[in-house]
């Protein structure tokens, strides 16, 4: 019986501890996102500056180094596998199609208890049609 107590208990920490890892490492994805999201804004505003090619690779550059965070923190806790989606998209999809979904996704890092469950229960029974 103690044994089988010290398993469940050591069970209960290790997987604290992997969704806290998850957590920081959504956090490090998303300063990183929210760092290219302010160079892509910054561009977008002067597109015609010397430094918009700059800024817009440096923004690319931002979403490779948060990607594997986010694949990394994905595989702690299945909350931030949309995340790692998202940033998976950012070699065929442009930024600007990106940046809300990124944005959202990134306050639930910052606000992770206002985040949706990772695994939502299926709805209840449809509803009857009306007559």
């Amino acid at each position: 019986m103690g044994a089988t107590a010290l398993c469940v208990l050591i069970g209960v920490v290790v997987g604290g501890c992997a969704q806290q890892n998850g957590i920081a490492l959504a956090r490090q994805a998303c300063n990183h996102v929210n760092q290219s999201i302010a160079l892509y804004e910054n561009f977008q505003t002067r597109p015609a500056s010397a430094n918009a090619a700059r800024e817009r690779a440096r923004a690319a550059a931002e979403l490779l180094v948060a990607a594997p965070l986010a694949a990394e923190a994905a595989s702690d806790s299945a909350q931030w596998q949309a995340l790692m989606t998202t940033l998976s998209e950012s070699g065929r999809v442009p930024e600007s199609r990106l940046v809300h979904a990124l944005t959202a996704q990134c306050a639930s890092a910052v606000h992770p208890d206002l985040a949706p469950p990772a695994n939502p229960s299926p709805p209840s029974s449809p509803a009857p049609p009306s007559t």
